[in-house]
């Protein structure tokens, strides 16, 4: 079976509604998560996960604490991170990266460039 599952994980419904419509087109199933906690629950729930789209600047638990929460979970850490920001700051890839994201996408997403990062990751 081809695994071509993404998690979003982003706590703006317009974001993950726009990710799931151009991803679905492109022949993945999407899952969505308004905020970190609800996506680690649904990452230990759902072993057939691919790959994690994780907005990094949320309320609560932010993108950089959950990769760490993950990180510490033996059945999560080896699920690749591609880390989404609105923060395009000098310095701000390599955070993420340092973190433990496999990749790196600013908003607004440039869908070619997630495509490229996401077939790294999955079998679609």
């Amino acid at each position: 079976m081809a695994n071509n599952k993404i998690l979003i994980i982003d706590d703006d419904n317009r974001n993950i509604f726009a990710l799931k419509a151009v991803l679905k087109a492109r022949g993945y199933h999407c899952l969505s998560a308004a905020g970190a906690e609800e996506g680690l629950e649904l990452l230990k729930q759902d072993q057939q996960i691919a790959v994690v789209l994780m907005d990094m600047m949320m309320p609560g638990m932010d993108g950089y604490q959950a990769m760490a929460k993950m990180e510490t979970h033996p059945e999560l850490k080896n699920i690749p991170v591609i880390a989404v920001t609105a923060q395009a700051m000098l310095g701000d890839k390599e955070r993420c990266l340092n973190a433990g994201a496999v990749g790196y996408v600013s908003k607004p997403i440039n869908v070619e460039e997630l495509t490229k990062l996401l077939i790294q990751y999955t079998s679609v």
